[in-house]
């Protein structure tokens, strides 16, 4: 038994440890501190924190990302969308995994404690015992409206990212913060809709197993006009401009006709088709931003 077990660790490719790292939710998390952290100043950013803020803040996030994996590695066994995990293939044994996203969680504090400021480090631990004890170990078994509550710990990336260039706690940081908080329940319900019969499998009481999917559906739009009104903060602030205005009223107008076609007509735009429009939207929404931010530095 043992020998076999220590021939699977040492067959453990690099690629499952990015894996659990989920690299592309980590990429668009960093774009988001990246925002924010253009945002914090009238100038161009200095390059020390910038970096070192990227990089322990994209680490720590992936130490909760794996995290969450450890923790849902039973679950992951039985959905069809997470069987191939590393974790349920038994690629990566839960020591390791352990052991990696503490060593992982370690280096990102320590870089963002020594080069951005203690601060960012402690916001930044914050989120990852948010998202991967809090939501992870409780709230997503215990509650249907666990997105709700937990997807204040995935918004976070844009405070940090002010944070960890201005070393203030602001109010504008916050406001994006709202942004990303009101788009997450449209995001995950979507995918939750098209995964329901995975997660009753499962046994999770997401918002389409307990409520059921027209119910869901009405969620999702009233949420979407409430991610409408929250893209206009920054505006009504003087955070940004015209540019900005201009480009989340097309976008918020298209995402509420989408969230509006999902309830009333599914044949034509399914579930999965808003989980997916969702991501370009906020990808958009957030570059939009920076592009707004500079475009008044150079007028």
């Amino acid at each position: 038994m043992d020998k076999a077990i220590a021939v699977t660790s040492a067959s453990v490719p690099w690629r499952d440890y990015l894996e659990m790292t989920k690299p592309k939710v980590v990429a668009l998390m960093l774009l988001t501190a990246l925002v924010g952290m253009c945002l914090s100043t009238p100038g161009w950013v200095p390059w020390q924190p910038l970096l070192a803020g990227l990089v322990g803040i994209g680490m720590m996030a992936g130490a909760a990302a794996a995290i969450n994996h450890l923790v849902d590695r039973r679950i992951d066994h039985i959905m069809a969308r997470t069987h191939n995990r590393p974790l349920p293939k038994g690629r990566v044994s839960a020591l390791q995994a352990l052991l990696f996203a503490m060593a992982l969680g370690s280096m990102g504090f320590v870089l963002l404690w020594l080069f951005t400021n203690p601060l960012t480090a402690w916001l930044t631990l914050g989120s990852l015992v948010g998202y991967a004890v809090v939501y992870t170990g409780f709230l997503k078994r215990a509650t249907p409206q666990n997105i709700v509550i937990g997807g204040l710990a995935g918004a976070m990336p844009p405070l940090l990212g002010w944070t960890a260039i201005s070393g203030d706690f602001h109010g504008y940081g916050l406001l994006l913060v709202i942004i990303i908080f009101a788009w997450t329940p449209p995001h995950f319900w979507a995918l939750a809709i098209a995964r329901k019969a995975d997660y009753a499998k499962a046994g999770l009481p997401m918002l389409p197993v307990t409520h059921g999917t027209e119910y869901t559906k009405t969620q999702i739009l009233l949420y979407s006009f409430l991610y409408a009104l929250a893209c206009l903060l920054p505006v009504l602030v003087g955070m940004s401009g015209a540019l900005y205005l201009a480009g989340t009223t097309v976008l918020s107008v298209w995402f509420l006709v989408r969230a509006w076609q999902l309830k009333y007509q599914p044949q034509q735009y399914p579930p999965m088709k808003l989980f997916l429009l969702s991501i370009w939207h906020l990808l958009a929404l957030f570059v939009l931003l920076l592009a707004d931010h500079y475009l008044g530095l150079m007028l």
